[in-house]
Parts: structure tokens; sequence; C-alpha cells
């Protein structure tokens, strides 16, 4: 199998290997940086942000007291900064002014956190999907916009090397016109037992947690980390995972939108979702196919959280389906083209990621530090991670409905069909107020 590696360009490369360097005659200015949601995740971001040198970590916020006193310890130890801790993120604003802020809350903090930051002057790297609907999304946008700093969203696949690679090698033409995309995962799984609703942890404040979002009684298969399953907080693997992969497909096609969107699944494994004040369990589809029909391809996003791919070559990612062929764009199998022609040999590209979690946040950060000193646009803008969060979205809004809907991706709306444009938006919970 032959590697081709020459499709990473001469200017791709500078970008990815000097964009951590400060900029020349210069000496490296530290930011105060903040993190709003320090739990694993959060706490892998800020880690990668503390490696780069850029950094004096101010603060550190968390509705769960055990968690953010955990956190500011590994920071004091890490780097030796002794970063406040606050519950509320807005007194951290107030107070800690910090320049940058990381945001690893669950997807229903996106919007009003980052449009927090937006005005009171702080550049955000914000975890993806930008919002948790498609209107918070717009409003992220347009807060960035009117405030002039840069907000980057955690798609890191747009600056991966191996992702860097495979995307110039689909758009130089080798794998011919594509007339279909194929996006997938599978994971493990059966029947889902309900799980007792409990006390809420001491030292956690479960109303500021919820937020604008419904007030469920607390489980612990929400929290931590398990609010990905449960539609009030996020929008499931589709979400979670999809939107990455979908992500590829406007990077390559540089559309802005699908013209149709239809998606279906249900919970044929997992069973019913169970919702009262003893037991609870996930509600999130354990499958879903969508289909996103753009004006000169198809693509279709499929998902199971049960039968792994284990009869596949690849387990995860995205086919791009042309006249010469078909490239693969995986994980950890880097990316692969199989050519139509039987005497051609495959094209092969290795992953180049960062162990132990298999990404690359430390260029991501290196991008979104460059972009704040440069005044440039980071890899992945909030207008990209918008655009690429409404995709999920829009399938999301599909299945609740049960039929396809028409999109104006130019304008960002439902055509012809008030029912759907409603689901745009969700009510908040009292006192919080929806974004415009």
């Amino acid at each position: 199998m032959t590697s081709r590696r020459t499709f990473l360009t001469s200017a791709t490369a500078a970008s990815l290997s000097l964009s951590a360097l400060p900029l020349l005659g210069q000496q490296a200015k530290k930011f105060r940086v903040a993190l709003i949601g320090s739990g694993w995740w959060g706490m892998n971001l800020l880690r990668e942000a503390m490696a780069s040198g850029r950094t004096q970590v101010v603060a550190l916020c968390d509705v769960d007291a055990n968690v953010l006193e955990n956190s500011i310890e590994d920071v004091k130890t890490e780097s030796g900064d002794v970063p406040k801790g606050y519950k509320d993120y807005r007194e951290l604003l107030a107070e800690a002014k910090p320049e940058i802020v990381i945001i690893a809350t669950p997807d229903h903090w996106h919007a009003l956190q980052t449009i927090a930051c937006c005005q009171a002057g702080a550049h955000v790297l914000v975890e993806k999907p930008t919002g948790h609907t498609i209107n918070e999304s717009k409003a992220m946008v347009k807060a960035a916009k009117d405030s002039g700093v840069v907000v980057q969203v955690g798609l890191h696949r747009r600056i991966g090397p191996h992702h860097v690679e495979a995307m110039e090698f689909l758009k130089s033409g080798k794998i011919g016109k594509v007339g279909m995309v194929r996006l997938f995962a599978a994971s493990k799984g059966g029947p889902e037992t309900p799980k007792p609703n409990s006390k809420v942890p001491d030292g956690m404040d479960w109303d500021m947690w919820c937020g604008p979002a419904p007030m469920r009684p607390f489980n612990s298969k929400m929290h931590p980390g398990g609010w990905r399953s449960f539609l009030d907080y996020a929008n499931g693997t589709m979400g979670d995972w999809g939107i990455h992969w979908l992500d590829q497909v406007l990077w390559w096609s540089g559309e802005k939108g699908p013209k149709t969107v239809f998606c279906t699944g249900g919970r044929p494994i997992f069973g019913p979702p169970v919702l009262n004040d003893q037991e609870q369990t996930t509600d999130v589809p354990d499958h879903q196919v969508a289909t996103f029909e753009f004006e000169n391809f198809t693509a279709v996003w499929e998902h199971r959280k049960f039968a792994e791919n284990n009869n596949e070559k690849h387990k995860i990612g995205a086919y791009f389906y042309g006249e010469k062929g078909v490239l693969h764009i995986g994980w950890r199998d880097g990316w692969t083209f199989y050519p139509v022609n039987p005497k051609e040999p495959p094209a092969h590209g290795e992953h180049q990621l960062q162990e132990p979690d298999g990404h690359n946040i430390a260029l991501l950060w290196a991008d979104l530090i460059q972009a704040i000193e440069t005044g440039s646009k980071p890899v992945a803008d909030i207008e990209i991670g918008h655009r690429s969060s409404c995709l999920p979205m829009l399938g999301m809004l599909s299945w609740k409905l049960g039929r396809s809907i028409r999109w104006d991706a130019e304008k960002e709306e439902i055509i012809g069909d008030p029912e759907a444009s409603q689901l745009l938006s969700r009510p908040y919970r009292a006192p919080w107020v929806y974004p415009v």
C-alpha cells in the first residue's frame, strides 16, 4: 500500500507547525485563561492549553464542588497557577476577567455561556456542537460578530493531519466526481434497564446544572458524562459523534447546508424511555439513519448503539463514493483510497493523533492562539461550527417530527412547515432567557 503524504500543502504544514509560536519580535504572551465545566474533558482541553506555555489559568468553574476542588488542585500541581473557583460562570467573567475561556459544559449550556463570554470581551474555545437548538447557535454567531472576539469550536478533525491530508486528496479530484457520502458509527449495547433516581450529591448545585433546560430528578445515568443520551441536554449520538463526520461533508463541499433532511430511527433494542419520580432511562434513539440531500450529492448518517461493525474493515468514519473509487476517512485507521481500477494500488495515510485520547487538541489550541494574535479566522470558526452543528440538529428535528423537512441554507429557515420551524428554538426554564 503506497503512502500519499504529498497532499498536505506547505501552507497547511506551516500552519500546523508554527501556529504555537509567538509572532516574530514579540515575547510569548501568556493569556489569562478560564475553564467553565472542569470535568474530565474540560481538564483535557485545559491541559493541552497549559502545555502550550501560553496560559495563566486564573479561574475554573463547575457546579460540582468536588470536581471543582480536584481540578483546582490539578492545575496547581501541573502548572503552578492558582486559579480561583466559581460555581456561577457570570461571577467568573465579572471578577476574573479572562482573555480566553474554554467551555466544556453539557450542550444545553453552550449558547448562554459563549454569548456571555463574547459580551465580556473574552475569546472562546467551545466544545461541539455549538448549541442544543439551531436558533441558539445562530445567536452565538451573532454575539461573536458583534463583539469581534475569536470563537473556535471543538471540531479538532478540521486540523488533524490525516484529515487534512485526506481532504487534500479528495479535493485534488483523484477520486472523480462524488455522488454520495456515507457517515457511520456503531458501538455495543442491549436492552436498557431503568436506574433509580438518587439524592443530589453533596456539594452539587443540580438546579444550576440543569440551567435553562428542564429539571429532571437527579440520576447518575446523567452525571457525570451520560447527559449526551438525554434529549433535554443533548442530541444523542448524531449530535455528539455525527457532527465530526458531517462537518467533513461541509469542509469538502463548501456547501452551507442541505436542501432536504429526513431522519428515522427509534429504540427497538433499548426499549421505551422511562422517566418518573422513582427511576429513568436515557431517551435518545438507539439507532438512526439521516439522509441529507445536497445540490449535487447525497450524504447519509447512520449509527447504532448495538451490533458493532465487526464485519467491516472500517468501523467508523466517512466514505466518499466517487467515479474513480472510494475514499474512507477514519479515526485511528487514518485514510484510505480504494480505486475502481483493480490494477491501481490503494493509497493510504496513517493517523497522526495525540495519545492517549486520539485527538488533535494541541493543534486546535495553537490555531486559536494564532487567530487571536494575527486576526486570522480559526480553522473551526464559530460560523463553520454553527453550519456543521445545524446538520445533526436538523436531523433530530426531522426525527422528532417523523417527516422530511426542506431547508433554506442561505436564509437558515425551514421552508413551508410552521410546526417544524417552532422546533428551531425551545422554551427555557425561568429565570433563563432564550438568546436572540
